[in-house]
């Protein structure tokens, strides 16, 4: 289970710039994870629920904004989900293919409660 993994480095992200900041507690982590990440979702929530147990992100929420899988064929110009993970394009059958989006892994922003803050 790399849901895990990617707690744990999200937790390290989060440590290091909490303190740096003067906050005092995490309360809201917003994610944004593609779909070729392989990542799921809950098993994150719940891997991140662990992991931070005694942390200042103890309790943050995770809001997770799935990207789109999208291709674009170098072909013909056309955008398209790539669905299965079938590099080819559904208009022309080119699988000279770049993907645009649905790689990325990014902490999009942290919500923090700022010490002496109630």
């Amino acid at each position: 289970m790399h849901e895990m993994s990617i707690a744990r480095n999200l937790l390290e992200v989060i440590e290091r710039y909490a303190p740096a900041n003067g906050s005092a507690r995490v309360k809201v982590v917003r994610l944004r994870i593609g779909e070729l990440a392989g990542v799921v979702p809950e098993s994150l929530r719940f891997c991140f629920e662990v992991a931070s147990e005694g942390t200042v992100a103890h309790g943050a929420e995770l809001v997770i904004e799935t990207v789109p899988l999208i291709g674009r064929c170098r072909t013909c110009g056309v955008a398209f989900h790539v669905e299965g993970y079938v590099f080819i394009c559904p208009h022309c059958g080119s699988p000279r293919v770049e993907l645009i989006s649905g790689d990325e892994l990014d902490v999009v922003e942290l919500e923090v409660e700022e010490e002496g803050c109630p």
